[in-house]
């Protein structure tokens, strides 16, 4: 695999976030520790109430680039939505996407870009992290100091980084499994996001949204590359989402990828 000198000139992060302030600063806190750092931040809010507002009117008088936090009111999990209103209003060439209860090591954005080229999406993995340790990093300032040693082996393996390895890996991971991505470590060229509308606002509460988007892209060339011993991201401990509409946004998915879909009709361009 060659690696492009074609890289964005700019890149924005984009947090998503519902009603977990002490998360959202950890994770603004470790985009700070970046050795890359984004230019811009946008917070994409899905109806958060007043004390997350507090903290970002705060962490923005601190932080070193520019934050966008876009909000709506919070009329259900509507992820695609709030997403779609960051994505139109980023001001960079490309889009790092995660949310708001990641802790991203320190060379997380120098990795996603490391293995940017023209016509690729990217998307990575997590580490789970578990309540005890999840509390613990919550409780840490600045970089994250994690203890692999009490990580499952496969846990600690994704919080291993290679550069060499992360090469090798990046078209051959999970070639043959389209399916596998993580919607809280992903990256995107905006022209690219912008070419299929975005994500499909159809799909509503969790599960599926990230999927149907990259079929679409996929369904216009754009080709996955996996980010494998490399952007690792832990995720925060926190109980499981509603998954009462996954059947529904399955039907959704299935019909994209079996019609070959690219536009979302109810995407960032409401027709």
């Amino acid at each position: 695999m060659s690696i492009s000198s074609d890289k964005p000139k700019t890149v924005s992060i984009l947090i998503s976030t519902y009603n977990w302030p002490e998360a959202l600063e950890r994770c603004v806190q470790t985009v700070w520790s970046q050795d890359r750092l984004p230019d811009e931040i946008l917070i994409a809010d899905d109806g958060s109430k007043e004390p997350t507002k507090r903290l970002i009117e705060r962490l923005k008088q601190e932080s070193p680039v520019p934050i966008v936090h876009v909000w709506h009111p919070d009329e259900g999990f509507r992820l695609s939505v709030i997403r779609n209103k960051a994505i139109a209003i980023a001001s960079s060439e490309y889009i790092i996407q995660i949310d708001g209860d990641i802790l991203l090591d320190p060379h997380f954005i120098k990795d996603h870009l490391s293995l940017v080229e023209p016509n690729y999406f990217l998307c990575g993995s997590r580490v789970w992290v578990s309540k005890e340790q999840s509390q613990e990093l919550l409780e840490q300032k600045s970089t994250i100091k994690v203890q692999r040693h009490k990580f499952p082996l496969p846990f600690i393996l994704n919080s291993l980084r290679s550069g060499i390895l992360s090469r090798f890996l990046a078209d051959r991971y999970k070639k043959n499994k389209p399916r596998i991505l993580r919607g809280c470590n992903m990256s995107f060229w905006k022209k690219d996001l912008l070419a299929v509308n975005g994500y499909n606002e159809a799909i509503q509460g969790w599960g599926s949204e990230d999927a149907e988007l990259a079929f679409r892209l996929m369904n216009t060339g754009v080709k996955k590359r996996f980010l494998k011993f490399a952007a690792v991201a832990y995720h925060l401990y926190h109980k499981e989402n509603n998954k009462e509409n996954l059947p529904e946004n399955d039907k959704i998915l299935e019909d994209t990828i079996t019609t070959k879909k690219v536009w979302a009709k109810e995407g960032i361009v409401k027709q």
